[in-house]
């Protein structure tokens, strides 16, 4: 692909990306006392700034929405100034990053939890596993939320944006995928509310809906993103007839709130692409403005792909770890690093900061 394509730069919002290579959250669990990014995570995100885009991994709104051990927070003032160190290190480079905001609903543990049972749209658990207490074990059962619950689960999402802001942020993506909080909410297999947040394709989109409306009001639709996963059955999900109608509203909905992109994984995430059938093209029809494919994504099927205007931003994510100078690498042909899957999630700075670029 030519420097004037996938290599050359891309306008997003307000913001003039130095190439169209987005690098996918990751979730690597590494961060510090009271869930605060630090120094190793500013190096590592700061490795990797010649993305054109950098999406943080999933970063928590709240106490409540954590699932998984050692994952940073953008709720307390602590968290705030690790991430501020991070998104300086990288803006030092000619970086852009968004933060990805989630909530993880059912999947959770009650070790995380101080005791509480993770919320959910329903009682329903997930036929899934989180990394807990330094291993993986089964998620616990959750509790349905009242419906006056919601609108501080909406806050905690405007706040956070807030925050993002504060700690120095390009944007943020609102994660509305991969089997957590929103998604769930989406699902007709873990949402049976009979309420204004269950039933009909309308109504179980309108938490996401909610919570992107108050976060685009709060630091600008320009600056707000939102993650879908429509057919992939990410953290116990179980895939319906219905997904192709609940994603085609969604994203007129969205295209309606004027948000600045939306990232859709395409298939199974880390999975194959075809996993179910749907028409991720209509999803296309009905947006207006950035559209970021992502999954299973390497150079030649990004340049069809491009070529096709199936999508304007292409998301890497597993080789963003192993090659910090992925992009380099793409666009010259280089060959990568290999993965180390013992260092995924947790520990130091071994298979996190230690990974050689071309340079090197």
């Amino acid at each position: 692909m030519s420097e004037k394509t996938l290599f050359g730069p891309y306008e997003l919002g307000p913001l003039t990306l130095s190439n169209r290579i987005v690098m996918a959250p990751l979730t690597r669990n590494r961060a510090g006392a009271g869930l605060v990014p630090g120094a190793l995570a500013a190096e590592y995100y700061a490795q990797r700034a010649s993305a054109g885009l950098i999406v943080t991994e999933a970063t928590q709104v709240s106490a409540q929405a954590q699932g998984y051990q050692d994952t940073p927070g953008l709720y307390t003032p602590e968290q705030i100034a690790g991430w501020r160190t991070v998104t300086d290190a990288v803006h030092a480079r000619g970086g852009r990053i968004f933060v990805q905001l989630w909530h993880v609903g059912r999947v959770s543990h009650v070790d995380l939890l101080g005791g509480e049972a993770p919320v959910a749209p329903s009682a329903i658990r997930a036929k899934t596993k989180t990394f807990v207490n330094n291993g993986f074990a089964d998620v616990s059962e959750p509790r349905a939320l009242d419906a006056g619950e919601i609108p501080a689960i909406v806050d905690s999402f405007r706040q956070a944006a807030a925050n993002a802001i504060e700690a120095g942020f390009d944007g943020v993506e609102v994660h509305g995928a991969n089997g957590y909080l929103l998604d769930q909410f989406l699902r007709e297999t873990a949402n049976t509310r009979t309420d204004a947040y269950g039933g009909s394709v309308e109504n179980r989109a309108r938490l996401l809906l909610e919570v992107t409306d108050a976060v685009s009001a709060r630091i600008g639709a320009d600056r707000t993103g939102v993650r879908l996963s429509p057919v992939s059955p990410a953290s116990g999900i179980v895939i319906s007839d219905s997904e192709q109608a609940q994603f085609n509203y969604v994203v007129e909905q969205l295209d309606k709130l004027g948000i600045v992109y939306i990232h859709v994984v395409e298939g199974a995430t880390g999975g194959p692409r075809d996993a179910s059938p749907f028409d991720y093209s209509a999803l296309r029809q009905r947006f207006g403005r950035t559209f970021i494919a992502n999954n299973g994504f390497d150079l030649t099927l990004a340049e069809q792909h491009f070529a096709g205007g199936k999508a304007d931003l292409f998301a890497f994510g597993r080789p963003f770890i192993a090659n910090p100078d992925l992009v380099e690498r793409l666009k010259t042909g280089a060959p990568f690093n290999p993965l180390d899957p013992a260092t995924l999630y947790g520990g130091g700075a071994k298979g996190y900061t230690d990974y050689p670029t071309l340079a090197d």
